[in-house]
């Protein structure tokens, strides 16, 4: 498992002592990001991968299972997650917004255009999603209030440049989520290679 910490301009971050609390003491917005390695399996009987398939949005492998015949055959796949969160400790810093809406590296990530803290708040929140570096067309993404997460409160398909448009959240914990995925080779031991990402922040009452 290896971390990717970052934070907003205006701070630093110290690695050595990312864990102390003391690290998030200081005024400031703060991204902080947790990528895994894809060395994790899943193994599922063939209707509940294609349950899970279809609930999640992933229609290239759908379409692949029917193209090749396997649609009645158990599903495998590696999966590796990538979160960020965005933490704010005390009051917002418009100048220090310009973090939060920049692609930090992660295979598959959420990047905001422009930062849901940010004040004064519009009444859209446009995000794009990017896949190893490139924008990513046709994944379904979801977005949740915390307090009430039995169901997404809005799920939107990325245009071809990547992008999705959701009414701006109101106060809360916020999540918004996206999984994409490739065949493997066929040599390999699973079916598929799946990322798993999200991005969390909290708006104040």
């Amino acid at each position: 498992m290896a971390g990717v910490p970052t934070c907003a301009a205006g701070c630093t971050w110290r690695p050595q002592t990312a864990t102390r609390r003391s690290d998030l003491a200081r005024p400031g917005t703060y991204l902080l990001a947790l990528e895994t390695d894809n060395r994790a399996e899943s193994h599922l009987p063939a209707i509940r991968f294609n349950d899970y398939l279809k609930v999640e949005g992933l229609t290239p492998a759908i379409a692949l299972r029917a193209r090749t015949r396997r649609t009645d055959a158990d599903g495998a796949e590696n999966y590796s997650r990538h979160a960020k969160a965005i933490v704010q400790v005390g009051s917002v810093d418009p100048g220090q917004q310009i973090m939060v809406t920049r692609p930090i590296g992660l295979a598959l990530e959420i990047v905001p255009e422009h930062s849901p803290l940010a004040t004064p708040r519009g009444s859209s929140l446009p995000v794009r999603i990017f896949y190893h570096g490139k924008p990513l067309a046709g994944a379904l993404v979801k977005l949740t209030d915390l307090a009430r997460d039995a169901e997404p409160v809005e799920m939107r398909r990325s245009d071809a440049s990547g992008r999705v448009v959701f009414a701006m959240p109101q106060r809360g914990s916020w999540l918004i989520n996206v999984i994409w995925t490739r065949p493997q080779p066929r040599t390999s031991l699973t079916d598929f290679d799946t990322d798993f990402s999200s991005l969390s922040f909290n708006i104040p009452g």
